[in-house]
């Protein structure tokens, strides 16, 4: 029987934090925990942090809020306070999820120290530069994101389109670590007529939903045209554009689409309610290193639009159990949503096979995974370069 790990977690973001990479990370912990590993976690305080909260399987540090992101924030902890805290309890492996000071403090001391070390890439920060008009730093962020990741000994990644990537950008010794959906939380069951009611959808009517972080780089103005576009191609169908999440774009969205419902950020079982009470779900964005929500909204029995990418590019066969159109190409998008539309045993025979396809996609066999990769990091350590 292998030994349990001692594996140390660095993060800028976790839960109850909302978005992909916190709920991936807080998944892969507890399935680790279960698996009978000892799991530390290292991450900036968070408000609802009780003031004594730390302890020897969590380290709190400063952080520092990052503008246009409420409640995410940039951590920081010295380098020499990590050193002295694994001097005394050294971990067997380290995996940095974030690339932030945080990170960059505990992949210095981890180096100091030769403790194994595994990366996730989580964001897609170098196609961020490019949406917010700062297009001119991507070249250093990326130099940067590569001289980051390849100090370590395995840099894992969620999706074969985010590998190619960054292998054609020269990043090394990539793995390939995909994500999985809960598939009892998300389930079409939960479908809710009375929360349909209030939307003021009857039976047969059409829920066009969209789930994720209301921000520039998500590509939401295609939202509006595609469903738009949809209203317009058919004006015999009722169709309600219903919202999911928050972000510094909300109010704009709301300006632009006032017809539209907007329910703020959700979790747990009221957003799997919601979920299941939708019927196609839109995503737009072109800056996912995968799309949790993408699998969710399988799981959940819906039809589903993306571009042929990331977590689409893997779970999405076309015109079997979703529909997908070439990355950046916004008419094939609205195309592929108004064929989903066309006739009622279409979106019938896609939600029913998408269902089918997640209820496959368990997490038990990514925490595995996630195991496995750790385990040989720790057991293969090779004698790292001290100087940074």
């Amino acid at each position: 029987m292998s030994k349990s790990l001692h594996i140390t977690l660095i993060t800028e973001t976790y839960a109850p934090e909302i978005n992909g990479v916190a709920n991936t990370l807080s998944r892969l912990c507890e399935g680790l925990r279960t698996r009978g590993h000892r799991v530390e976690v290292i991450r900036p305080r968070q408000t609802d942090d009780p003031s004594r909260a730390a302890g020897d399987d969590l380290m709190l540090c400063r952080g520092w809020p990052i503008p246009g992101y409420p409640g995410l924030q940039w951590g920081q902890s010295s380098m020499h306070k990590l050193l002295r805290r694994w001097r005394r309890n050294r971990p067997d492996v380290l995996y940095i999820a974030t690339e932030g000071p945080l990170g960059l403090s505990a992949l210095r001391a981890a180096r100091r120290l030769r403790i194994a070390i595994v990366s996730g890439f989580h964001t897609n920060f170098q196609q961020y530069t490019r949406q917010y008009g700062l297009g001119f730093i991507t070249r250093l962020l990326t130099s940067y994101l590569r001289w980051f990741h390849n100090r370590s000994t395995a840099t894992l990644v969620p999706s074969v389109t985010q590998k190619t990537e960054l292998e054609r950008r020269g990043f090394e010794r990539l793995e390939l670590l995909s994500r999985g959906v809960d598939c009892q939380l998300f389930h079409p069951s939960r479908r809710s007529t009375s929360l349909r009611e209030s939307w003021g959808l009857e039976a047969g009517d059409i829920a066009v939903l969209h789930v994720g972080r209301l921000a520039l780089e998500k590509n939401l103005g295609l939202l509006k045209t595609t469903f738009d576009s949809l209203v317009s191609e058919y004006p015999e169908k009722n169709l309600k554009l219903v919202i999911v999440g928050d972000g510094p774009v909300r109010e704009t969205l709301q300006a632009q689409m006032p017809d539209a419902i907007f329910c703020g950020a959700q979790r747990g079982e009221a957003l799997a309610t919601l979920y299941a009470s939708g019927d196609l779900f839109l995503f737009p964005s072109l800056t996912e290193t995968f799309g949790n929500v993408v699998l969710e909204a399988l799981a959940s029995g819906l039809g589903v639009v993306a571009y042929d990418e990331a977590a689409a590019a893997q779970h999405i066969r076309h015109g079997h159990n979703g529909a997908v159109a070439m990355p950046g190409d916004e008419e094939g998008f609205i195309d592929a949503a108004r064929w989903m539309l066309e006739d009622d045993e279409t979106l019938r025979r896609v939600r029913l096979n998408a269902r089918q396809h997640a209820s496959r996609q368990g997490w038990a066999g990514v925490i595995e995974a996630f195991e496995c990769y750790l385990r040989v990091a720790s057991e293969t350590q090779e004698g790292v370069v001290v100087g940074m």
